[in-house]
């Protein structure tokens, strides 16, 4: 069975997608959220995700390269970019190649818990300086969000949630 919570949590020790599936049927996961995490955040337009995800920036790599693009974007597919999706586009301008890094978090999160907002731009971030989800990147993931192991967790259960809630 190939549940919303099971498509998530893949990879996770079969304990854990196995209480979480219990949680969602029984109807105690929305409300564990709801209570965990109660704020919501302000950041709706692309203007304010650019200035929130900048200020992060400039906070803890001062030193990447700028980011020219940072939106929401409601085309993203959430199962394979739970996270959102960095990328690096390539132009020619007056016979130079020009690289311009991108960020775009998934619509969905518009009103998504403030923690779980932060966690998606730390990962975002986080593959300015490492590519790869390797022992450096979590450590810089960690290094801006000492939390992010759990946030990034219980975001996944809350995207199962949310799916749960359209019926998909």
């Amino acid at each position: 069975m190939h549940t919303a919570v099971s498509k998530y949590l893949n990879g996770y020790p079969a304990e854990l997608v196995e209480r979480a599936e219990q949680w969602l049927s029984s109807g105690k996961l929305g409300d564990w959220l709801a209570d965990k995490y109660p704020r919501t955040h302000h950041v709706q337009t692309d203007k304010a995700l650019y200035h929130y995800v900048t200020d992060l920036k400039s906070q803890y790599l001062r030193q990447s390269a700028p980011l020219s693009k940072i939106v929401y974007d409601d085309k993203l597919n959430i199962v394979h970019q739970a996270l959102g999706l960095h990328s690096v586009v390539a132009r020619v301008q007056g016979g130079k190649l020009k690289a311009k890094t991108e960020i775009r978090i998934g619509a969905v999160f518009k009103t998504a818990p403030a923690a779980f907002l932060r966690a998606i731009v730390v990962h975002e971030l986080a593959h300015l300086r490492e590519k790869d989800h390797n022992k450096a990147f979590y450590q810089l993931c960690r290094h801006m969000e000492p939390d992010y192991h759990q946030l990034e967790f219980d975001l996944r259960l809350y995207l199962a949630f949310q799916e749960s809630r359209r019926g998909n």
